[in-house]
């Protein structure tokens, strides 16, 4: 087993676990920090703020976690202080957004010989700088997924006030157990060592992702995170690099940035990157909500027809109206018929048989499914003779 120097200077960190002192830069070797976290080896190095180490929690049956360092460039006890104070302050902010699925769990937060760590879920599975080098450019369908399924965890992030800063391909992880992207690495955890930094002009960013406000006065906004995620999907479609064309060009590349693709993408698609792209702020996406309507398929529009269009297209087509006198004819010759009955009965059974006969039945043929109540009134009426 080797054991990993935790000097950020160190070049060849990794040491047989028997060694005292690192063999590269003779730094005492820290076998477990805080007597818990053993560290495997360096995931990252950032550059002076610190390193990303792979590690394993003896307290939870060597469950693998990431440790991120911080190195405070400022030395001496206020100094320290300070930074422990904001460090704290960053940590509980990050240990909110743990909450959401796809945001990493923050286990731990501590300081040991003047560095400062935190612990946080380790994601099992690669990032999309990965995944483009190794299955290539990704489709239109590909990024629509990506945008929608990043856009609500960034969302969520935006809500708590909390900023990114660091959006790229390689802070997106692709988690092996069911395909959902993480954000990792927030740049939460580098503003506190630029915040006890007395250097001008440190940015936290990286160059061709992050847009000018955030290069230029390190301020962000979530319209930043946007511009950053509108940058990974041109580097994802494109297989080109932002930081390129940034160097060559500065940010003239986000006019242009269609010229760069060797697949066509649809009218929506491109009206969504080219907002997301946008050089001015205020002519940017202002929240995630807003990317993700953009995006949401649209129901097809109502057309309202004219009144009397509409009543023409929409009505039941009518029924026959018949409107015949029959029934007061029927019953009137029926009491002309009753009353003379009682007087000429054998006559005006055959008056009965050859005129009021025939008109119930044609009555009866004709209106039987309408009059059904009216017919039994005269079968009753009948009935009376």
């Amino acid at each position: 087993m080797m054991i990993c120097c935790l000097n950020p200077e160190c070049h060849q960190p990794l040491n047989p676990d028997s060694n005292k002192f690192c063999q590269a830069c003779s730094t005492p070797l820290v076998p477990l920090l805080i007597n818990r976290f053993r560290v495997l080896r360096v995931l990252s190095n950032e550059g002076g703020f610190g390193k990303t180490y792979l590690a394993e929690d003896t307290h939870k049956l060597n469950e693998t976690c990431v440790i991120k360092q911080l190195a405070p460039k400022q030395q001496g006890t206020w100094a320290l202080k300070k930074a422990m104070e904001l460090f704290a302050q960053e940590a509980k902010r990050l240990q909110d957004l743990g909450e959401h699925p796809q945001i990493p769990t923050l286990f731990a937060y501590f300081e040991e010989n003047n560095f400062l760590y935190l612990v946080q879920q380790f994601i099992a599975g690669d990032n999309l700088l990965n995944e483009l080098a190794q299955s290539g450019k990704y489709n239109e369908s590909q990024i629509q997924e990506l945008l929608l399924d990043l856009l609500p965890p960034l969302k969520f992030v935006h809500e708590r006030h909390v900023i990114h800063r660091d959006i790229k391909p390689e802070n997106i992880m692709r988690r092996k157990s069911d395909g959902k992207l993480v954000l990792i690495d927030f740049g939460a955890s580098k503003q506190l060592t630029v915040t006890v930094h007395t250097q001008i002009g440190t940015q936290i960013g990286s160059h061709g992702y992050s847009p000018l406000e955030q290069i230029k006065s390190g301020e962000a906004y979530p319209a930043s995170d946007l511009f950053a995620l509108g940058a990974t999907c041109f580097h994802l479609l494109t297989g080109v690099h932002p930081f390129e064309l940034w160097a060559e060009n500065g940010y003239a590349w986000v006019n242009n940035w269609r010229q760069h693709l060797s697949i066509s993408v649809s009218g929506e698609l491109g009206k969504v990157i080219d907002k997301l792209l946008k050089k001015d702020i205020h002519e940017r996406y202002q929240s995630a909500d807003e990317v993700i309507h953009d995006l949401s398929p649209k129901a097809p529009q109502q057309v309202s027809l004219p009144l009397t269009i509409s009543a023409q297209v929409n009505a039941t087509p009518p029924q026959l109206q018949i409107k015949i006198p029959i029934v007061p004819i029927i019953l009137n010759k029926i009491g002309n018929f009753k009353n003379q009955f009682l007087l000429k009965p054998s006559v005006l059974r055959l008056q009965f048989r050859n005129q009021i006969l025939p008109s119930i039945v044609i009555f009866w043929l004709k209106f039987r499914r309408r009059f059904v109540l009216t017919t039994i009134v005269l079968l009753l009426g009948l009935t009376g003779i």
